[in-house]
């Protein structure tokens, strides 16, 4: 039987690799090193930014998300400059792959409301 593939989780990857590196000092406190827990988010932007490359969406909680973008081929011609109104020559474009991050509405309800201005 073949082996599902998980989806990507930002905050499961960070909860694991804080995990592994936290360290529990002789009075019982948790102590982390400010680089470990750097290190921990870093990978885990990363991680996410290759699992939206092969495809999927990837959430970022209050952040937003990122998701791969299929930018179809253009072919050459001729177009007209809007501003001017002179001709001029469009260029051709293949296809490619582009990502594209999206923002959850809170936060742009956020950037709307002037009193947070």
């Amino acid at each position: 039987m073949a082996k599902k593939k998980s989806k990507y989780s930002f905050i499961n990857e960070v909860y694991e690799t804080v995990l592994k590196s936290a360290e529990v000092t002789r009075k019982g406190t948790v102590r982390l090193k400010r680089a470990d827990v750097k290190s921990a988010i870093e990978t885990a932007f990363t991680n996410g930014a290759k699992a939206a490359a092969s495809g999927e969406r990837v959430r970022f909680p209050v952040v937003g998300a990122l998701v791969r973008k299929e930018v179809k081929a253009r072919k050459s011609g001729k177009g007209v400059n809007p501003f001017t109104g002179e001709p001029m020559e469009i260029k051709a474009r293949p296809a490619s792959k582009k990502p594209r991050w999206s923002f959850p509405r809170s936060l742009k309800e956020t950037f709307a409301n002037k009193r947070n201005w």
